[in-house]
């Protein structure tokens, strides 16, 4: 069964009005990306087709040909094209740039909420390349999506109530909580849930909704993706890439992901072995166009 289109679970909306319209205010998950999703749901698309559906959408095309034509890659020539990029780059990375570049650009925070654009980018980009490596199979790309996206819930506050999510930042630096913790204590309403409620919205599987949903209570809810989505979170606080002032105080994995993923934390960051190439990566389209999406 494709990506979209999936009949999904009704997600519980105990929201504020405030945060129910702004949920409801956002902008469609944008199609380049839909299409990108629905192809790549088959082992056997070629880096042509995906360069095809990359191009139909003129800003995603010019927004990866900027990263790969950077200083980063030091390259002895320009890349005109997706189809050369794929070729330098490889599919998966290319597929990856191009959905973080279309997700990423659907959101804006208020500057009045003193976000920080750059740290979350890097956070989410972390998070979603840990999960990903972390999976093996064929599900890989569904675990990317879920670690990119599984803090929206964050910026949709920060966008609907700026003063109310900086009084949380404030919050969290000064009584050491972590800022889901004190989002909670101020907005009085779990950003899992709004974050939820959105990708309900986008129309994406049930089991990405609901482990976005249950993201910070994950003893509710024991699946492969919840799972990986936990181990990830917590890999990217470790590595020192959290997001907010307490997220560097890492807790031990449940015991059910250590049992689902056969590991502890330090044998998982273990397992995935030099990763300074991805953290490269992911630094590099954190600092580049990719922020314009969600900067005040």
């Amino acid at each position: 069964m494709g990506f979209f289109g999936m009949k999904i679970a009704h997600v519980d909306t105990e929201l504020s009005p405030q945060l129910l319209a702004a949920v409801e205010d956002m902008p469609a998950f944008p199609k380049s990306a839909q299409a990108i999703l629905a192809l790549t749901q088959d082992m056997a698309c070629s880096p042509k087709e995906l360069a095809r559906v990359i191009e139909k959408d003129p800003v995603v095309t010019l927004k990866v040909l900027r990263v790969v034509n950077s200083a980063y890659y030091r390259l002895p020539d320009p890349i005109a094209s997706i189809d050369h990029a794929v070729v330098f780059l490889g599919l998966n990375t290319i597929k990856n740039l191009a959905l973080s570049i279309s997700a990423l650009h659907t959101v804006h925070a208020s500057p009045l909420s003193h976000f920080d654009a750059p740290r979350y980018l890097m956070h989410s980009l972390v998070t979603a390349s840990v999960a990903s490596r972390l999976e093996h199979g064929s599900a890989s790309h569904d675990y990317f999506m879920v670690g990119l996206l599984h803090d929206f819930g964050k910026v949709v506050i920060a966008h609907a109530m700026p003063k109310m999510y900086c009084r949380a930042l404030e919050m969290s630096f000064w009584n050491s909580l972590t800022l889901h913790q004190a989002l909670e204590d101020v907005v009085g309403v779990d950003d899992a849930l709004v974050g939820a409620r959105l990708i309900e919205q986008w129309h994406f599987p049930d089991d990405l909704v609901q482990s976005i949903r249950y993201q910070n209570t994950p003893l509710a809810m024991d699946t492969n993706m919840m799972a990986h989505l936990v181990a990830a979170v917590r890999i990217s606080n470790h590595l020192g890439y959290g997001f907010g002032a307490r997220e560097g105080v890492v807790q031990p994995l449940p015991h059910t992901v250590i049992k689902r993923l056969g590991a502890d934390l330090p044998e998982l960051v273990r397992r995935l072995g030099d990763i300074s190439a991805l953290l490269e990566d992911a630094k590099h389209y954190a600092q580049s166009d990719l922020v314009e999406g969600i900067a005040p």
